[in-house]
């Protein structure tokens, strides 16, 4: 399974800005009409002032030339009160559509399968959820209204050049192909750069990530040296990347800004010659040079906020990206009858092939503590994942009262089956808001002091202030057990982590969220397979032996061997 998130195909992203665009309509209705009349009303002022070099040149009176002077003033004023007011509702929608795509992202990520979260690179998914998520969210805010109203500037523009002549149109549109050509190369290389730059700043976030988090086992294996390097060679990927996109930039503007002047000195030099020759007046051809000149500055947004839209288009394809992952399977409707635990003909593997689990067979009775032991890469953690309902087996079946345990919806899930691991997260919110359950605050106290956490009086204690040891975060993580009341509990070294003393507050706590319910653990220390109904021996991903403790070491067999080198005889 790739560690890699997946990017958004291109019609997929035009599914979603479709998408995004419908959510809001009425405001990009408004939007274009309001941009289509301040466009209307720019063009007046060019065709009024060709009118007044006419009346300048011909035999128009000062009078004429004052009502064309006004009117020029009045298209001046109504399309600046036009454009301010599209720009606002321009800005109102980018805000409410970035907000849409935030809350969107936030759900798709809450829903991923668990298991593709554990096995994707962190810093993707941050990368993600920060700087391309920004990315977009200032396109729709600050780029998309003005482009819009650049592209209806532009076409409105070309449309009145070739009204008033159609000659100078023409000629005007032949002397832009040199933007075409320059923009047509622009797009061809920019997409992919952008998104080689996008997995560049992921691969550096996960490296910074994997540093910080890591940085006491870095300090106590003298590793500085080398998670160095790989930093450095992390900010170097990026800064090529980066210096990649910039190097597409320095061909391209400079190459639009020189395309610009042709089509004016094209209609000036053309014009000329058509006004010598008594084919247009000169307020004709002054009218086309003005609406040519008029067209740098929507030319000028375009080609600028083309360069942002690269960018933010590459973001935003690593946004819906998260919507190519395959979603969990659709919960079933059924009901588990009963607790019982049934394990029939599990394979499973991690990577497509490669088998970490070989037809396992296995019954958990209600009530029974059953220890699961073996080697490191034995396959015990992978049986308890699959036991939990954190990962679908690739063939054969997990069952708890007759329905497959991953079938099963979260919280029906979590009233039959929790895992308990070495790792508990900690949110920097309330001790209430931690807990994760909607239950009245007795109920809430109850579940804390019977795993002891007598440091949890106040439940609206901030934890993001009043940081916890590992014990207090483990006795936490037991009391959403408790809350959950699942009827069995597969503990996966829970204390494995902690220093001695609080070890043994954690276990005390765990002896009272294990009571009465059904165990099943995954133990590196055979002490708690002494303690056991029942040990299963797990050697190459399948079970070898199963029996009590007293049994296994009667038959001398693989268990009996692990026994006498944990006691070192």
């Amino acid at each position: 399974m790739s560690t890699v998130l997946p990017i958004a195909a291109p019609r997929d992203i035009v599914r979603a800005a479709r998408t995004l665009i419908a959510a809001d309509r009425r405001a990009v209705v408004r939007l274009t009409v309001l941009n289509v009349l301040a466009a209307i009303a720019g063009l007046g002022g060019p065709y009024l002032l060709g009118r007044i070099i006419d009346a300048v040149t011909g035999s128009g009176g000062a009078g004429r030339v004052d009502l064309l002077a006004l009117a020029v003033l009045g298209c001046a004023l109504a399309q600046t009160a036009l454009l301010r007011y599209a720009l606002l509702i321009g800005y109102r929608f980018g805000e409410r559509t970035a907000a849409r795509i935030r809350e969107g992202f936030l759900d798709r990520s809450l829903n991923l399968p668990a298991a593709v979260v554990e096995r994707i690179r962190p810093g993707d998914l941050t990368a993600r959820g920060t700087s391309d998520v920004d990315a977009v969210a200032n396109t729709l805010r600050d780029i998309l209204p003005e482009l819009i109203s650049a592209m209806i500037q532009f076409v409105f523009l070309i449309v009145a050049v070739l009204v008033l002549s159609p000659l100078l149109g023409i000629a005007g549109l032949i002397g832009l192909v040199g933007v075409w050509f320059s923009t047509r190369w622009y797009l061809r290389r920019a997409p992919a750069a952008y998104l080689r730059e996008g997995a560049a700043n992921s691969q550096l976030a996960d490296e910074l990530s994997a540093t910080v988090s890591g940085a006491r086992t870095i300090e106590a294996f003298d590793l500085g040296d080398r998670r160095l390097a790989v930093g450095r060679e992390a900010i170097a990927e990026t800064r090529r990347t980066r210096l990649a996109t910039l190097s597409l930039r320095t061909v391209f503007f400079p190459t639009v800004e020189l395309s610009y002047a042709i089509p004016v000195v094209v209609v000036l030099v053309l014009g000329g010659f058509l006004s010598f020759a008594g084919m247009a007046s000169l307020g004709t051809v002054g009218a086309a040079v003005l609406y040519l000149r008029q067209l740098v500055g929507p030319l000028d947004a375009l080609m600028i906020w083309i360069e942002q839209l690269q960018s933010s288009t590459a973001s935003f394809a690593r946004i819906e990206g998260i919507s190519a992952v395959p979603p969990a399977p659709a919960t079933s409707e059924r009901r588990p009858d009963g607790e019982r635990i049934e394990v029939r003909g599990v394979r499973y593997a991690y990577d497509e092939g490669r088998d970490v689990l070989h037809d396992v067979n296995l019954t958990v009775r209600p009530g029974e503590r059953l220890a699961i032991v073996g080697l490191s890469g034995a396959g015990k953690s992978t049986l308890g994942r699959l036991l939990a309902g954190v990962d679908r087996p690739g063939a054969g079946a997990v069952t708890v009262g007759g329905v497959p345990v991953a079938d099963l919806p979260p919280d029906e899930l979590r009233r039959h089956v929790v895992l308990v691991t070495q790792e508990h997260h900690v949110f920097a919110e309330s001790v209430r808001d931690n807990l994760m359950v909607a239950a009245p605050d007795p109920d809430l106290r109850r579940a804390l002091d019977t795993v002891g956490a007598d440091w949890a009086a106040d439940l609206d204690l901030d934890l993001g202030e009043h940081r916890l040891d590992g014990a207090q975060a483990q006795q936490l993580a037991l009391a959403r057990v408790l809350l959950a009341d699942p009827h069995t509990v597969i503990l996966d070294e829970a204390t494995a982590l902690l220093d001695p003393t609080a070890a043994r507050t954690a276990e005390r706590a765990l002896a009272a969220v294990l009571h009465d319910r059904t165990v099943i653990a995954i133990a590196h220390r055979l002490q708690t397979a002494h303690d056991a109904d029942r040990v299963a021996v797990m050697d190459d991903g399948r079970i070898i032996e199963l029996g009590s403790h007293s049994h296994l070491l009667e038959l001398d067999g693989p268990y009996a061997a692990l026994w006498r080198t944990w006691h070192g005889s």
